[in-house]
């Protein structure tokens, strides 16, 4: 045991967080749900029936769309772009030699693209995630005050649908913004994420 966590210690920390957090969203989320359904007359629901409800799936979508659209494209500007100084970075005196390897690289696109590939469908999937919770949600909320249902395309048409996309796609790039700058000037003993504590801010990482 002691072995198994010595060697995936960081991927197991990192599923118990999730985990732990989505529960604590789920629970939090059914609370306030129910009271605003409390606020409006109406019937409160059990917490399975919430599970699977569009207010915890439009929620969970809306973030988790966001999150891999945030590592999807870390991963593809960091393979043709730089930043001097910094440990996210390739460093740009090197471009020709990247792109040089960039050709060579033996195995099929589909493999040498894999990583980037399988973030764009998991970015879709939590897009698609998101869109059909928000609808059921929206859907919801325009019975309540006697309009039809919406379809698809008239949620995506709705400007609601995408203030919630937006306002977590600039984080997600703030986010990124951050680590890339502040690694240049900062240091964190033992982090892979940063440069050694001896280097030189105009030091690139590779």
């Amino acid at each position: 045991m002691k072995r198994i966590f010595k060697n995936n210690g960081l991927s197991i920390v990192l599923l118990v967080c999730f985990l732990a957090f989505w529960a604590a969203q789920a629970v939090s989320g059914f609370k306030v749900h129910n009271q605003d359904q409390i606020l409006y007359g109406r019937s409160p629901l059990e917490f399975l029936d919430y599970l699977r409800s569009g207010h915890f799936w439009q929620a969970t979508g809306e973030n988790w769309e966001s999150e891999f659209l945030q590592m999807g494209a870390y991963v593809i500007l960091t393979t043709y772009l730089y930043q001097r100084g910094s440990a996210e970075s390739n460093d740009p005196n090197r471009a020709g030699e990247f792109e040089r390897e960039r050709k060579k690289k033996p195995g099929s696109w589909l493999y040498r693209n894999s990583l980037s590939l399988a973030f764009l469908v998991l970015f879709l999937l939590s897009f698609t995630m998101h869109a059909a919770g928000g609808l059921v949600e929206f859907n919801e909320e325009r019975s309540e005050h006697g309009q039809s249902a919406a379809t698809l395309g008239e949620f995506l048409g709705d400007p609601e649908f995408w203030f919630q996309s937006f306002q977590n796609w600039q984080s997600e790039f703030l986010a990124v913004l951050s680590i890339v700058v502040l690694t240049i000037f900062l240091r964190q003993n033992g982090s892979p994420e940063s440069k050694k504590v001896g280097a030189t801010n105009s030091e690139t990482g590779d």
